[in-house]
């Protein structure tokens, strides 16, 4: 799940990087760790992982405590925080200078911030294309975490958006898996006589909105258009598919979703124990929800999950086989005296054998290392998932993480707007257009 930005986290990695730098040069000027050196094997290591919360904070205690066993000498400080709470951990961390060892990052605007601030260590000589512990990754994950042609972040598991579905739903309304948008739609009415919430959705948190306009700008815009768009330097923001994306998810909300106007007020979390629960016919969701929806004590059972991407609108202009997705990683502080030890336990935690437990239940978070994810170890859903995130032409990243922090904010007040029916299309588009200027 993506941040929310209540401040903007470039001006907290800013602020601190000059601090770091003892405000008379640019960050770079602080001496970088030796992430190559030989670990030393003693000291405490700190860990910020968004794996709090059952069940995906067993696996780092696990694995942390499988490291200390190895290495006896070497304590394992875990600090665990869920999708909402570690955008705010990560800024509190960051601005008091006491970022841990190793800490949890998205892709895009979120990673770079770091990387330019000099606050990641450069991974490079370990990681890129070509080393023994790269060629455990897929090249598109490492490229994620790449900048300048330097290489950042380590690929934890991979992730992609998509339709999850209740097949005993499809049944009792006599609807089949939509192909198009407008079948979508149509779907809605029968689902909604048949007994259920068409579409469960929940927008209190902000991105939920924006992960739907995502797919869809992915297929309504030309992709060269699209990722010109995500740098205020050469962004626009004034192609038609745009306006009508907002237009596609107006009606979606409008005419699929019981809380309509006020989605604006409900938890995704809500939504998706609608889905578990079977009161709903979908819910849009990320690969790592699959295994969520159908654990144990739901009404859906995975026999009865099914998925489908969201379907493309007609006469689209843009990339018909994009998902929308990105892996999700680690960097490791380029100001921590524990660098090669950092890097030592994050190859202990990306092993083969370790990387299928994560890509197993209950945790059901598709690893990055090749092969990881097989139809023995994964649940069909996530296996079906990796397999269409893995066969499509782009992964198209999530919008408030791309861009850049204002211009993320002013999609996600646009996004709350067009569902609360306070700014059209076109006003949505202006706020982001002034944004994008002022980003300049």
């Amino acid at each position: 799940m993506r941040p929310t930005r209540s401040v903007p986290i470039a001006a907290v990695v800013t602020a601190s990087a000059l601090v770091l730098a003892g405000c008379a040069g640019s960050p770079a000027a602080a001496p970088a760790a030796d992430v190559a050196a030989d670990p030393v094997y003693d000291g405490t290591l700190t860990v910020l992982t968004k794996f709090g919360g059952a069940p995906l904070e067993d696996y780092f205690e696990d694995i942390a405590a499988a490291y200390e066993k190895k290495h006896p000498d070497v304590d394992v400080e875990l600090i665990q925080e869920t999708d909402q709470s570690i955008k705010d951990k990560t800024k509190t961390l960051t601005a008091s200078q006491a970022l841990p060892d190793i800490y949890f990052t998205w892709t895009g605007d979120w990673a770079e911030n770091f990387i330019s601030g000099g606050l990641a260590a450069d991974l490079t000589e370990l990681i890129a294309p070509g080393t023994e512990w790269g060629d455990r990754f897929g090249e598109a994950s490492l490229s994620a975490f790449e900048s300048d042609g330097k290489y950042y972040g380590i690929p934890l598991y991979n992730n992609g958006k998509f339709m999850g579905y209740n097949k005993s739903a499809f049944a009792d309304a006599g609807v089949e898996v939509p192909t198009t948008f407008d079948e979508l739609i149509e779907t809605c009415a029968p689902l909604r006589a048949a007994g259920y919430e068409p579409i469960a959705f929940g927008n209190k948190d902000g991105w939920p909105a924006l992960h739907y306009l995502q797919q869809l700008f992915a297929y309504n815009v030309p992709s060269d258009t699209l990722h010109a768009d995500f740098d205020p330097e050469t962004a626009a923001w004034d192609h038609p598919g745009y306006e009508a994306s907002l237009t596609q998810f107006q009606t979606l909300v409008n005419d699929c979703t019981d809380s309509g106007k006020g989605t604006n007020g409900v938890l995704y979390t809500t939504a998706q124990e609608a889905l578990a629960g079977g009161r709903a016919a979908m819910y849009y969701q990320e690969i790592l929800e699959f295994d969520t929806v159908t654990a144990e004590g739901a009404t859906l059972t995975t026999d009865d999950f099914g998925i489908f991407p969201l379907p493309v609108p007609d006469d689209a202009d843009g990339d018909p086989q994009a998902i929308e997705g990105a892996p999700e990683g680690y960097l490791i502080n380029a100001r921590s005296p524990r660098a090669a030890l950092a890097a030592d336990f994050m190859k202990f935690v990306t092993e083969p054998e370790h990387a299928a437990t994560l890509s197993s239940l209950p945790y059901g978070q598709p690893s990055t290392v090749v092969g990881a994810v097989t139809e023995q170890n994964s649940s069909k859903a996530v296996y079906e998932g990796i397999d269409r995130v893995n066969q499509a032409s782009q992964l198209v990243a999530w919008l408030d993480t791309v861009t850049v922090p204002e211009v993320a904010d002013a999609w996600l007040a646009g996004g709350e707007a067009l569902i609360s029916g306070s700014a059209t299309p076109e006003e949505v588009l202006d706020s982001v257009r002034a944004a994008n200027d002022g980003a300049k």
